[in-house]
């Protein structure tokens, strides 16, 4: 079964790290990947991270984007208007508690609009 994928986008490469431990232990049939820090390690966020994680997930039922503050949003919108794949999106949802609901939803083989939701409604 595929399932919708899920990148986790934050300020800091330990944030995302820690709830990427959470959701694969409870979840471990969806596919998430990490764009956490800048590209030398430090605190921030960085589109070419961002981009490189969509790729990692990005099969036909698409991808959901979940960010943590300021830029991460910008970032993240960036990285879905210079991406060639199609079914991407940005949740509007709490990292961690939104990336989990996503997570088990997804694993339920949802569609990308109802992940979403889902995630959007905690």
């Amino acid at each position: 079964m595929t399932n919708v994928g899920i990148v986790l986008i934050s300020h800091s490469a330990k944030v995302v790290e820690g709830i990427y431990d959470i959701i694969t232990q409870m979840v471990p049939n969806v596919k998430v990947e990490l764009a956490g820090g800048t590209d030398d390690g430090e605190i921030g966020t960085s589109v070419e991270k961002i981009l490189q994680a969509i790729d990692r997930t990005h099969h036909e039922k698409g991808v959901l984007l979940f960010y943590d503050i300021g830029s991460a949003l910008m970032n993240a919108e960036l990285a879905v208007e210079m991406t060639e794949h199609e079914n991407v999106a940005i949740a509007e949802a709490p990292l961690l508690e939104g990336a989990f609901v996503a997570a088990v939803e997804s694993g339920m083989g949802k569609t990308l609009e109802e992940v979403k939701e889902a995630a959007e409604s905690v």
